[in-house]
């Protein structure tokens, strides 16, 4: 078997042309070339937030830290509310997550469906709120009277129902065969049984895609913990937290010293090495759940292939 998948390699090998070759060397060294553009950022900024702190501040890092410590990690997990804060940011980021997902998708199986003789003006209404906006006082007073400022729910009602992700997913819907949905209707079912049964089934691509967009933006967001919520200490996220760390640090050019655990002496941090270790601790969780997600968006590409 060996020796007939070597023979097939050395045919083709063969068989390829002098511009063949060309281009897939071209090729091949494009793509290398965009992964060493893309992944230098990230390992830059990861090997500067395992380096000393006085020492990165003489530059020359790249790839691999110099004199390497943990000291700023330390630093920021030392922070007595940042444990309860990244537990308000899982929370919200899961619920608004899901809920969003399922909102706009039930919303989007509405606007969808041709019966719907509302469904053109939903759609322009919905669409309108993308161009006019209340403002950030309006909005405040409107969260104010609603009883959801120093709420929980203040992270997850206003976003419900996202007008991007709801014309992302009603275009998937209606690229789904219509003998589908047609034949759910023969046999018996009702809306909700086709759009539980069926539609949600074949808009896991989609609906996969929306609840990254919508993760990404929950576990990122502190703007609004500051609008609403930045009196009230438990329902601090992650990212206020940190972005706070900085502000702190910043104000005073330098981070206070600190004794770190297991050492004796006294460690330095400095803004520079707190922005590279907040960008790590924020963007780890993110690049731990992508992969899970990477394969409905392969998926996505043959989901719906019904042949007439």
């Amino acid at each position: 078997m060996a020796e007939l998948t070597a023979k097939r390699r050395r045919k083709r090998h063969i068989r390829l042309s002098f511009g063949d070759r060309v281009f897939e060397t071209v090729n091949i060294t494009l793509m290398v070339l965009l992964m060493v553009v893309t992944l230098y950022p990230f390992i830059n900024t990861l090997a500067i937030s395992l380096n000393d702190a006085s020492d990165s501040i003489k530059g020359g890092i790249y790839l691999w830290p110099r004199q390497w410590t943990l000291d700023n990690y330390r630093f920021v997990f030392e922070e007595a509310t940042i444990f309860h804060a990244t537990l308000v940011s899982i929370l919200r980021t899961v619920v608004g997550t899901v809920l969003t997902v399922m909102c706009s998708a039930m919303v989007a199986y509405t606007i969808s469906r041709p019966e719907y003789v509302l469904r053109k003006f939903v759609t322009v209404a919905f669409i309108l709120t993308m161009y006019v906006n209340g403002g950030l006082i309006p909005t405040f007073l409107l969260m104010r009277d609603l009883g959801l400022v120093g709420s929980f729910w203040v992270y997850i009602f206003p976003g419900l129902v996202g007008v991007f992700n709801l014309i992302i997913i009603r275009s998937f819907i209606e690229g789904l065969p219509d003998n589908i949905l047609e034949s759910a209707k023969i046999d018996g079912a009702g809306d909700y049984r086709t759009f539980f049964s069926i539609v949600l089934p074949l808009s896991t691509p989609v609906l996969a895609t929306v609840a990254l967009f919508t993760g990404v933006y929950q576990w990122n967001s502190w703007f609004d913990v500051f609008l609403y919520n930045s009196s009230y200490e438990k329902l601090s996220t992650l990212q206020y937290e940190l972005q706070k760390i900085l502000q702190n640090s910043n104000a005073s050019q330098t981070a206070p010293d600190f004794t770190a655990a297991g050492n004796t002496g006294t460690s330095q941090v400095t803004p520079f090495s707190i922005r590279a270790t907040m960008t790590i601790v924020a963007s780890v969780p993110i690049m731990l759940v992508y992969p899970f997600l990477q394969k409905y968006f392969v998926k996505g590409m043959i989901v719906g292939g019904v042949k007439e």
